[in-house]
């Protein structure tokens, strides 16, 4: 068995393969087709002209789809190992995911509002990604501080509250730069310069503020690598519990086949 086979590891593996894939596939088109300069453009940038932007929303939204689907089995798997009586790491795991959904969520609105047709939602988006993403990676980085040493160890704990700091440091250092940057350029539409000349107004805070946004991406989906050994340790399975032998609305007669009500495929409660 390959060690991706292990478990669910495939899983954080496939949400960081893609979505780094997704920036690069971008940047590399939009920089071949001039659309943006090859030093360091903003990711959104990379994705805001056609025909990048096509695959950009479409590549982006499997990422969101592929994060929410990461987060359930961390829930599931938290769910199982934390102490029902536990009730301050229960509700910090139900947080936890919820935060991640709309961080997932946000992920979609950046991929199809353009920064160049509807700012303010990109804005919006934006935030909830790598905003609230960064809320989720702090409260992971807690629940596993809360586990030790009986089920997480001291080093996973510091290798997440590490790439935290490093999420947290880019998320002000592109605060700050991309402040400077606008209020260095009044009246000008920032939202639509694709375009940018060393020595111009704005430039050194427009690279500041770009570098620290592909450090801030490059951050956040780094900390899921944190799950692979975890996910290694756990399976999902469905369970379908059948409340009736027939589909009409009214009583219907249907015999009840030897097999049973019940049916289960490897999809949904957790195993460890």
């Amino acid at each position: 068995m390959w060690w991706f086979q292990e478990g669910l590891c495939v899983l954080p593996v496939a949400l960081v393969v893609w979505t780094a894939a997704t920036f690069i596939f971008a940047y590399i088109t939009a920089v071949v087709l001039r659309h943006v300069d090859p030093l360091v453009p903003y990711i959104s940038d990379t994705g805001t002209v056609a025909p990048e932007r096509c695959v950009f929303g479409v590549m982006l939204n499997v990422s969101a789809f592929l994060g929410v689907a990461t987060m359930y089995v961390r829930y599931k798997q938290l769910q199982a190992l934390a102490d029902v009586e536990d009730t301050r790491l229960n509700r910090l795991n139900v947080v936890g995911f919820v935060f991640g959904c709309c961080s997932s969520f946000g992920m979609c609105v950046v991929a199809n509002f353009q920064k160049t047709t509807l700012f303010s939602m990109h804005l919006v988006g934006a935030i909830l990604t790598f905003g609230i993403g960064a809320l989720y990676v702090f409260i992971q980085t807690a629940l596993s501080y809360l586990m030790q040493p009986h089920i997480h160890s001291k080093t996973m704990f510091w290798t997440r509250l590490s790439v935290g700091i490093w999420t947290l440091s880019s998320i002000i250092s592109m605060f700050v730069s991309s402040v400077i940057m606008y209020s260095t350029l009044p009246g000008v539409e920032v939202n639509k310069k694709l375009h940018w000349t060393p020595g111009e107004p704005g430039f050194t805070a427009h690279i500041v503020s770009t570098i620290s946004e592909w450090s801030l991406a490059l951050s956040f989906i780094s900390f899921f690598l944190t799950y692979i050994r975890d996910f290694k340790k756990i399976n999902l399975r469905a369970s379908a519990e059948l409340q009736s032998n027939h589909l009409y609305e009214s009583q219907h007669y249907r015999p009840v086949s030897a097999r049973g009500p019940t049916e289960t495929s490897p999809l949904l409660t957790g195993s460890i």
